[in-house]
């Protein structure tokens, strides 16, 4: 089970989520949970969040998802108003590449895949 968090943060939950599916495609729900710190639970809600508004999609593989990404999406709210999916992963993913001392290439090739 996650640690609770309190109080706000900058990036919501769906741009987690987001984020550890562009850096690994046929992620499990429970290591994206635990890198989100997020329940399973919240992670299935998520991705069918994500999935009903066409900005990710999957397929089955024997006991295994696949996710894809459509890195097109514009973002939904309106001051985010042409900004796209593609562009906030580069962001997201930059900044995780930058925690973990990763290339930037080799995970930012990962983000619109």
């Amino acid at each position: 089970m996650p640690e609770p968090h309190t109080g706000w943060t900058f990036v919501t939950n769906h741009a987690r989520v987001l984020a550890a599916i562009a850096d690994n495609h046929s992620a499990r729900i429970r290591d994206i949970a635990a890198r989100c710190r997020l329940t399973e639970r919240a992670v299935q809600k998520i991705i069918s969040d994500l999935e009903e508004a066409g900005y990710l999609s999957h397929t089955r593989e024997g006991r295994t998802n696949t996710y894809r990404i459509d890195p097109s999406k514009v973002l939904r709210h309106p001051a985010e108003a042409g900004l796209t999916v593609a562009a906030l992963l580069s962001l997201l993913v930059q900044d995780e590449a930058d925690r973990s001392g990763s290339s930037p290439n080799s995970t930012r090739s990962h983000a619109t895949a």
